[in-house]
């Protein structure tokens, strides 16, 4: 089982900026992608940015530019530093991880969500 721990959201004024940070943990598991994910009440939600084993990048058009995604592999943490915030970027932000436990099984695992607010 793998459990994502997410921080870093918060309030900050049109402009401003925020980092996120999110850590997978488990027992005998691999990681095929990380990302974030955004989520408005009654909204679906949104890829923001993800990042795959193999380096390549993905961005919505909506943050590129102003977000960039990054890793530690190492640690199994993902980041996402987000400038030039908007007040259009407000909503939950969730982390998302995909990929193998003990070379057998899939998962795709979600962190529980942490606030993102841009006040204009």
């Amino acid at each position: 089982h793998v459990q994502l721990e997410e921080s870093g959201g918060g309030s900050v004024q049109a402009g401003g900026s925020l980092r996120l940070s999110c850590v997978a943990s488990g027992s005998d598991f691999s990681i095929y992608t990380m990302g974030w994910y955004r989520q408005n009440p009654g909204q679906q939600r949104d890829m923001v940015a993800t990042i795959f084993a193999d380096g390549t990048i993905k961005y919505a058009d909506s943050v590129k530019g102003r977000f960039t995604i990054s890793s530690d592999n190492a640690k199994n943490t993902v980041f996402l530093q987000m400038d030039r915030l908007k007040p259009e970027d407000t909503a939950v932000y969730y982390c998302n991880a995909r990929g193998h436990i003990s070379d057998i099984s899939n998962y795709n695992e979600w962190g529980q969500g942490t606030q993102v607010t841009v006040s204009s």
